[in-house]
């Protein structure tokens, strides 16, 4: 009785969980004028409008691209920085070494809002504004992802590193041949984490954007949200095609991040 509970527990939450993703598609396919009325799971006008909307009001592969190339190269850096730091932090002694640490890690307390104004006055300095640079820079370290990776780092035996010092091996060909290959799982999970917030930033490109040119995907759905009217079936039909990507990735990604989570509970 009890395992059937649980399962009965367990369905009920999972078609909490598809519900939004289903109603957001329903409303992509749903005809402009019905949108407004009655909820339905079955529109009676299905259709593509809200998908032609987007080609027409923006330019949406431009935007989309712009989202992705922003997304892979922050998410590239972000694994380099963090990775590097994080076997420093782990591995090498220097003075100061724990202080820098709990120093960094504080820095997860201050929220992204409070970052926006001395950030923005800093890429104006460097006449930044309304570029790729002005949307990667900011992002190309992370105190999470030194604390997620140090960790991995942490706990892999020492003895590994001896052997391969007593070889001739220095820091730089250890940590490329031992330590990235072990800590995979953490890498990849690290990345899709770091890449769905890049394609979901919507804060600081609304700051540091100014032209359609440099815009980003979550910006040119919120843009087709005007004062008097919301054109939702757009949006939604915007919403699936900004899913799509993370959905493929997390498919790819999903035996490393199983495993991610295996070898901490094992931990």
């Amino acid at each position: 009785m009890s395992r059937r509970l649980l399962i009965a527990v367990l369905a009920v939450g999972a078609l909490l969980m598809i519900f939004p993703f289903v109603w957001t598609f329903v409303t992509s396919i749903t005809a402009g004028g019905d949108v407004l009325t009655t909820p339905r799971l079955i529109p009676d006008k299905a259709g593509l409008d809200g998908y032609r909307k987007l080609f027409e009001v923006l330019p949406f592969w431009r935007i989309t691209v712009n989202s992705f190339v922003l997304a892979v190269v922050s998410t590239a850096l972000l694994l380099i920085t963090s990775s590097t730091a994080a076997y420093a932090f782990a591995r090498l002694d220097f003075p100061g070494k724990n202080v820098v640490f709990v120093g960094y890690l504080a820095t997860l307390m201050i929220p992204m809002q409070v970052l926006v104004v001395p950030l923005f006055i800093e890429i104006r300095a460097f006449d930044l504004v309304d570029t790729y640079a002005s949307l990667i820079v900011p992002t190309i370290a992370s105190a999470f992802g030194v604390f997620l990776l140090r960790q991995s780092v942490a706990v892999l035996p020492r003895e590994l590193d001896e052997a391969a010092f007593v070889d001739g091996a220095g820091h730089i060909r250890i940590f490329l041949r031992i330590t990235l290959p072990l800590i995979r799982p953490a890498l990849v999970t690290y990345g899709l984490f770091a890449f769905m917030s890049s394609w979901n930033a919507f804060l600081w490109p609304l700051v540091v954007i100014r032209s359609r040119e440099f815009m980003t995907l979550p910006l040119g759905l919120a843009s087709l949200s005007g004062e008097y009217t919301v054109q939702w079936n757009a949006i939604m039909a915007g919403s699936v095609v900004s899913i799509v990507p993370i959905l493929a990735l997390y498919a790819v990604a999903q035996k490393h991040i199983v495993q991610s989570v295996a070898q901490a509970g094992l931990k």
